[in-house]
């Protein structure tokens, strides 16, 4: 696994993490007969929260964003990204681990959605995330804190 490391992200991180976001999804979202090039960019634009996100560096270079969000009982885990030449590697493993090794701590439940049908569901399903529900479009995951 390469060296990584986050670092919260800031207002100005908005448009790499849009790009990445377009890349990352596409092939899904094809599948899905719902890719809109505009559309996939804007959606994150409008949801983006620097306060709740952090880049992830990988050699010192931008290679993914992850987000955790607090929402009443919760924290939903969104916007979590990884260049596909680095997919596969652990690196989105280790980023998951340190993020729920937090929410363990802080007693939080986690809650994310993922698109049906993508290979990020296994990833969820690893560190401990159930189906609470789903639809045609997305799988909606909850993972409760670990003692």
């Amino acid at each position: 696994m390469a060296d990584w490391e986050i670092r919260p992200a800031s207002a100005s991180d908005v448009e790499a993490v849009a790009e990445l976001r377009a890349v990352v999804l596409r092939a899904d979202l094809e599948r899905l007969g719902r890719y809109d090039e505009r559309r996939v960019r804007q959606r994150l634009r409008d949801g983006f929260e620097p306060a709740h996100t952090w880049l992830i560096e990988v050699g010192g270079a931008f290679a993914g964003c992850v987000a955790l969000r607090p929402d009443g009982d919760a924290h939903w885990l969104e916007h979590f990204y990884l260049a596909p030449r680095l997919q596969g590697g652990g690196i989105g493993s280790g980023v998951l681990r340190e993020l729920l090794e937090r929410c363990d701590r802080a007693g939080l439940l986690v809650r994310l959605n993922v698109l049906q049908g993508s290979p990020a569901r296994r990833l969820y399903e690893r560190h401990g995330f159930t189906v609470e529900a789903e639809d045609r479009v997305d799988v909606f995951m909850v993972r409760a804190p670990r003692g």
